[in-house]
């Protein structure tokens, strides 16, 4: 017996170090996250982007201890009704600083998004210029900056190109607030509230038609780290088939009408790994 308790404090003086080792191993200074999600719509900024059928969504994010980060979404668009002629897939490219002081968390950064495929004749003229942009694929260009506390945000996002490739429109802005309430047990409630200030983009006699209002009311329910989500989503945008209406609002694709701004419920399933 004395031998054999002498056996096994050898044994721990020896594993003890060992043990001590690995906990202090420091933890990485990187961080390399997954995504993906399935989505009865895509709704992007309230407007409907794949004519009410269901997205494939998906991308990655890589993030840096010191705050710095860049990733990439993926979407399927029905680029044909959406605006983006030809495109069935939407891109997008950001990088930008986060850090926080506190409960207080600061956002800044910048977005690309990109529709491969897309060929859209932009043949209207800038309103500022009088010079028409030709035929080319539909992009976007945006710089960020945004604030959090607790469960509550707001990002403001400003154009710095034509936005998504309507000429003039460079300079466009729209807001975002949103909150996100951890119920427990796995539940949550979300908010959102934004506003679209579109620049110099005129249909008919009004050049304000493309200025709208979207909301959202959500709830999600954690299971096994799946996250079930149902939301109502809803805008003031002015939409219909009738002409006068911007495009991007209320369209005619496949024989059908739908104004793209309409109320509808989105059913979602993601999971981040």
């Amino acid at each position: 017996m004395k031998k054999s308790l002498i056996a096994l404090a050898l044994v721990g003086a020896f594993a003890a170090p060992a043990f001590a080792e690995e906990a202090a191993a420091p933890a990485s200074e990187h961080t390399i996250t997954g995504n993906l999600g399935l989505f009865s719509s895509y709704r992007f900024r309230g407007i409907d982007q794949t004519f009410g059928k269901p997205a494939l969504q998906g991308g990655f994010d890589y993030s840096h201890a010191s705050g710095f980060y860049v990733g990439n979404w993926n979407s399927n668009v029905n680029g044909d009704s959406a605006g983006m002629p030809q495109a069935n897939l939407e891109m997008d490219f950001y990088g930008g600083y986060k850090t926080t002081f506190g409960d207080v968390g600061i956002d800044v950064g910048a977005i690309y998004y990109y529709y491969p495929g897309s060929q859209k004749a932009l043949i209207a003229a800038n309103p500022r210029t009088g010079e028409t942009n030709g035929v080319g694929h539909v992009r976007n260009g945006e710089v960020y900056i945004g604030a959090s506390w607790k469960f509550l945000s707001a990002k403001y996002f400003h154009a710095v190109t034509d936005y998504f490739s309507q000429p003039g429109t460079n300079g466009s802005g729209y807001l975002d607030i949103a909150a996100n309430y951890d119920l427990g047990d796995g539940w949550g409630v979300n908010g959102h509230v934004g506003h679209l200030w579109l620049k110099d983009y005129h249909t008919g006699s009004d050049a304000s038609q493309g200025n709208y209002t979207d909301w959202k009311l959500g709830v999600t329910k954690d299971i096994n780290g799946f996250v079930f989500g149902l939301a109502y989503v809803d805008t003031n945008a002015k939409g219909s088939c009738s002409a006068g209406n911007p495009g991007w609002y209320g369209i005619s694709y496949g024989g059908k009408c739908k104004d793209l701004g309409r109320a509808t419920a989105v059913l979602s399933v993601s999971k981040t790994f």
